[in-house]
């Protein structure tokens, strides 16, 4: 986790985070995104079905619907049920949810809020919801970007084979 303003902010610091983002942080308790996106992650400690509400791929057009934990315990219960993940750095990391299906961060946040929470947002609440959101973004460590430099290991890959299909 790269600590953010938002820690600050939790710390005690309430200049760390901005008036929008103040806001924001209100209406994503009072909507109700808190319920899932909690602790210190600000998610990522539980499964939920995505599309409480209605069906997530009409919101989000995906084109094939994933039937999430379904397909690994077929369980009729765990159909469409993801991990709810960790919002930390989360304005970094689109395109969002588990297809890469939407492209922007407040345009997640419409759909998330409609189809799990029944909720219509207004775009100044989407904008601040996505503010705070923001504010979950950490300074990356120093060479985070640089490529590992890897010790040399002595395997020859040449001399391997490539591992056969099964039929």
């Amino acid at each position: 986790m790269t600590p953010s303003r938002f820690d600050a902010f939790l710390a005690g610091d309430a200049r760390a985070l901005s008036p929008q983002e103040r806001t924001g942080l209100r209406k994503f308790i009072d909507t109700g995104c808190i319920a899932c996106h909690n602790g210190v992650d600000v998610g990522g400690g539980m499964f939920q079905k995505f599309g409480v509400v209605e069906d997530y791929w009409t919101a989000t057009e995906s084109q094939q619907p994933d039937k999430g934990r379904f397909d690994v315990t077929h369980d009729p219960q765990d159909t469409y049920v993801f991990k709810v993940p960790s919002l930390r750095n989360v304005a970094m990391t689109p395109p969002y949810f588990h297809d890469g299906s939407v492209r922007s961060l407040p345009e997640a946040v419409r759909i998330m809020a409609k189809v799990q929470l029944g909720q219509a947002l207004s775009d100044q609440d989407t904008a601040d919801i996505a503010a705070f959101l923001g504010s979950l973004t950490g300074k990356l460590p120093q060479g985070f970007v640089d490529a590992p430099i890897l010790p040399a290991s002595g395997f020859d890959v040449s001399q391997t084979e490539a591992p056969q299909q099964q039929r």
